[in-house]
């Protein structure tokens, strides 16, 4: 298990170099000369090159990235270009606010998804399967942005049950936290719920058929204990789905955000694309791929918790 943990480990961080290096370049290719951006199409030359001269955009862009890297190895990234604050502290600002709405969408994907999928495994051609493939097709096929939009004509100006756009700090009200997120979190689930209904429904179908569960049966187990052995047998694709959607839903986060009004990461990248800050650019991207690496290693020990064969010796 100590071997597994260190190679996963380097993999991690070679992916993490990889996509930092691979971002940075990129995001300068694209962008060009920032200052533009920064400053509006109202500034003048010497405008534009006093703020490359202060961010130290007039250097060789092998200077800057050396620069940028030596600094964000030990978890600084800098100053923001457009308002020259601290990454780090703008990040630690928005980032729980998508976490939370992406935790509770990851939440309410894994719980009504498990339901639905075992339900419809159980019971494969009952309407309740038919419905789950009807939704998949449907929901995959809808825009987010207008499966957004109709939550909230719906539930929150109509029903008004809930608020249709800010957010709440928990530290201020719990209450209005909880209500601040739910249609960000029901709008970013839909589609995973149906995704993991389905992975999960076809896992169970295909466990069902095999040998071990007739010899289950035999035994004279009750229902409930052979659906334990269904349900663990076909549990690891569908955390593995439902881990890849937790990574997804961080990207879908940035519409959500957008439309909802909420100060969260998805607004900030949004902002800083426009505006050509990179600085902020990067230091959400290696935030982004440190989730990425942390839940594939967590996926991977719950894997090998549930399936004993998965387990590395």
């Amino acid at each position: 298990m100590i071997r597994f943990t260190i190679k996963r480990l380097i993999s991690g961080v070679i992916l993490l170099v990889a996509v930092s290096i691979g971002t940075f370049f990129l995001a300068h290719l694209a962008i060009g000369d920032p200052t533009a951006g920064l400053l509006g199409s109202s500034a003048t030359p010497a405008q534009q090159a006093a703020l490359a001269a202060k961010i130290g955009t007039d250097r060789p862009l092998l200077v800057q990235f050396w620069d940028w890297g030596s600094h964000a190895i030990v978890g600084d990234f800098g100053d923001s270009w457009r308002n020259f604050q601290p990454v780090n502290a703008q990040i630690a600002i928005k980032l729980p606010v998508t976490l939370s709405v992406v935790t509770a969408a990851t939440l309410l994907s894994a719980l009504f998804g498990g339901v639905f999928g075992i339900l419809a495994g159980l019971r494969p051609g009952s309407v309740l399967d038919k419905i789950i493939k009807a939704a998949s097709v449907i929901l995959f096929a809808l825009p987010g942005f207008w499966v957004s939009l109709v939550l909230v004509i719906w539930f929150a100006v109509n029903l008004k049950w809930f608020p249709a756009v800010g957010y709440v700090q928990p530290a201020v009200s719990v209450e209005g936290w909880l209500r601040s997120i739910t249609l960000p979190a029901i709008a970013l689930s839909l589609g995973a719920i149906v995704m993991i209904a389905e992975q999960l429904r076809n896992a169970i179908i295909s466990a069902n058929n095999q040998d071990y569960v007739r010899t289950l049966r035999s035994r004279g187990l009750s229902q409930p204990r052979v659906v334990v052995h269904l349900v663990r047998n076909a549990a690891p694709a569908s955390l593995t789905v439902l881990a890849l959607m937790f990574v997804g839903l961080l990207g879908g986060a940035i519409v959500v955000e957008q439309i909802f009004s909420l100060p969260g990461i998805g607004a900030l990248t949004s902002g800083s694309s426009q505006n050509g800050d990179i600085p902020i650019l990067l230091g959400i991207t290696v935030i982004t791929v440190i989730f990425v690496v942390v839940v594939n290693f967590v996926l991977d020990v719950v894997l090998g918790w549930i399936n004993p064969k998965a387990r590395v010796q």
